[in-house]
């Protein structure tokens, strides 16, 4: 296998499962991110609590599950310890008094038909109305029509199960609401999740900073063995310089796009538009390179907010568990809140997430807090910081078309958006990432 001089734009989560795997193969990496921080849309944030000492926080609350199963390969590759990193609980969506779905640890599918005729707070014709509609989708096997959301894969179910159990679980998988959201998609992160492997569905929750539980120790892991990252430069041209690819003025044998899908359809368009320049390129390799950019462009992103709040002066955890469902209106927008002490240990520190976010960010944290009094019955919060990541995912709808992996010849891309059959996750971003190093050579 000849050893390739490849380039990699972009130090988040696909771009560094790409680079890694890669280096194993054997080829030399060079790696250009246009921040000065790694971990792209799963990144740390330094912060500051009202007492001046400092925090480090996310861009955004985060949790993996245990089916992640590429995620924790790599994370093992760099010299991550998985057990360590983070805390692994049986799938439990419940809300602050309790109620809602809770698996035992048990093997698939009697983890999730246990933990469904158990439910809390549901009545017998809940419970069962959800089992039958699971073993129907079973039965077809997890599949359904392109065009069907998951309002119509679940049209007919009691509207408490709606409300307490769907909405939730496919906000926080797709980030779409379930209305608009791809039910076929919506099926696969259920087949994966509860019914594909024992512990797929297990939370796994951050026991440190996203940077510091893959793309910080990958980058180590990568400059150790001589490969080479540049942070804080912006890659402005790309274009085919003989059989490879120029980035700016540096030539590559390959070339892999880990950026969001607005900055690699920059890149590729412009490339389209450098091709088009000269006489000898053919036109159909312009055009595609300009039909994968329009692909790329025409995907919808929605937003995730994070409120961090604090209880000054606490001492201990705050909830009775690290993560509890949360009843969403206009007016209180989170749908989990998560305690950091029982994660990190930053006692009276609590991170509200608010999937497919679309309000006043001006208004947000007064109304977390409001929230948080009247779900939580915790009052004296003060917030800490709010981050919106306004591009934090694409809008997952039904037969949305995405850009392929393949873009041209020694050209690939590499993200959560690259067409496949995961939503916007770290596990889609990761297992792209890993399959454009194995396509390099192709």
């Amino acid at each position: 296998m000849p050893v390739l001089n490849v380039a990699i734009v972009g130090a988040g989560w696909a771009g560094m499962a790409a680079a890694v795997t890669a280096a194993q193969a054997g080829h030399r990496i060079t790696m250009f991110e246009a921040s000065r921080q790694l971990g792209g849309r799963a990144r740390a944030v330094a912060a500051q609590r009202s007492d001046g000492a400092p925090i480090t926080l996310d861009n955004g609350q985060h949790i993996l599950i245990g089916a992640y199963a590429e995620c924790l390969r790599l994370m093992r590759a760099v010299g991550v310890q998985p057990e360590r990193a983070f805390l692994r609980l049986p799938l439990t969506l419940t809300d602050p008094a309790g109620a809602g779905l809770r698996l035992p640890h048990a093997a698939p599918p009697w983890d999730a038909l246990w933990g469904i005729a158990r439910a809390r707070g549901w009545s017998w014709g809940e419970r069962a109305a959800l089992l039958a509609r699971a073993a129907r989708w079973r039965l077809q096997g997890f599949a359904c029509a392109p065009q069907a959301s998951v309002a119509d894969l679940c049209a007919g179910l009691p509207p408490r199960l709606l409300t307490h159990f769907i909405d939730p679980l496919c906000v926080s998988a797709l980030n779409t609401p379930a209305r608009q959201a791809s039910g076929q998609v919506f099926l696969r992160v259920l087949h994966d999740s509860l019914f594909a492997g024992r512990g797929g569905s297990h939370l796994l929750l951050p026991r440190t900073d996203m940077a510091g539980l893959f793309p910080a120790p990958a980058a180590a892991w990568l400059q150790a063995r001589g490969h080479a990252l540049h942070l804080g430069r912006r890659v402005q041209r790309l274009q085919r310089s003989g059989q490879g690819w120029a980035l700016d003025e540096q030539v590559f044998d390959a070339a892999v796009l880990a950026t969001p899908a607005g900055e690699s359809a920059r890149l590729v368009a412009a490339a389209g538009d450098a091709a088009g320049a000269h006489s000898g390129e053919h036109v159909e390799k312009h055009a595609a390179l300009h039909d994968w950019a329009a692909t790329a462009q025409r995907l919808r992103h929605a937003a995730i907010a994070t409120v961090y709040a604090e209880q000054p002066h606490a001492r201990g955890p705050l909830l009775s568990q690290p993560m509890v469902t949360l009843q969403p209106s206009a007016q209180h927008p989170a749908q989990f809140a998560f305690d950091r002490a029982q994660l990190d240990g930053s006692a009276g520190v609590l991170a509200f997430v608010v999937s497919a976010f679309d309000g006043d960010r001006g208004a947000l944290a007064a109304q977390v807090l409001d929230q948080a009094r009247a779900q939580l019955g915790l009052d004296g919060l003060r917030p800490l910081q709010t981050v919106v990541e306004k591009r934090a995912t694409f809008v997952c709808s039904p037969s949305l078309q995405r850009p392929p992996l393949h873009i041209a010849p020694g050209l690939l891309a590499c993200g959560d958006y690259v067409d496949g059959p995961y939503p916007a996750t770290l596990e889609g971003a990761v297992r792209h990432g890993v399959a454009a190093a194995h396509q390099l050579q192709r």
